[in-house]
């Protein structure tokens, strides 16, 4: 083959892949409702905000006492940790995983507030391969998985978890 019809090749190719990866389904669940603030901005890239479309998982609760020494729960392949100090007295912690084509929690008691960050690893295993290439965050959401704020977090590709700080309870979900 001709040299010079080689780089016209490989760039044929390449767009040919990029297209493949636009046409898989990226398909929003709900946009964020609130302009990004100055701190979003510096991380900002075009798919972020919007939460990762998922396989349902089985419905799932739990809830465990923790008090002022801390402790964990798992709901589903979710875990919830609270650290040492993060709470004044014993406090009765309630999280559910309802099937959805959202990887969500509920947690209760609505509002709750933590004096330290709480750690909330969420597991995309069951998202498909198009959430391994794009960095995932734990969003707070509404009932109606509106995105009210998106939470600082790490994405762990090898294990497929994502973890944020929460200083509140409410609703959580895994955004992109």
């Amino acid at each position: 083959m001709n040299r010079s019809v080689r780089p016209w090749l490989s760039a044929l190719f390449l767009s040919g892949g990029m297209a493949l990866l636009g046409s898989c389904d990226r398909s929003p669940v709900a946009p964020v409702t609130r302009p990004m603030a100055a701190d979003d901005l510096t991380d900002a890239r075009w798919f972020q905000g919007l939460l990762l479309k998922c396989s349902p998982l089985q419905y799932d609760s739990t809830a465990a006492v923790i008090g002022p020494d801390g402790g964990a729960l798992t709901v589903g392949p979710h875990t919830f940790t609270v650290p040492a100090g993060a709470l004044d007295s014993a406090t009765l912690i309630t999280a559910v995983v309802d099937p959805d084509s959202v990887n969500q929690i509920r947690f209760t008691p609505q509002g709750l507030q933590f004096q330290q960050p709480a750690s909330l690893a969420m597991s995309y295993a069951n998202c498909g391969w198009f959430g391994l290439f794009i960095p995932k965050r734990i969003a707070y959401v509404t009932d109606d998985f509106q995105i009210l704020q998106l939470i600082p977090s790490i994405d762990d590709v090898l294990h497929r978890t994502v973890t944020g700080q929460v200083s509140h309870f409410s609703q959580y979900a895994i955004a992109w």
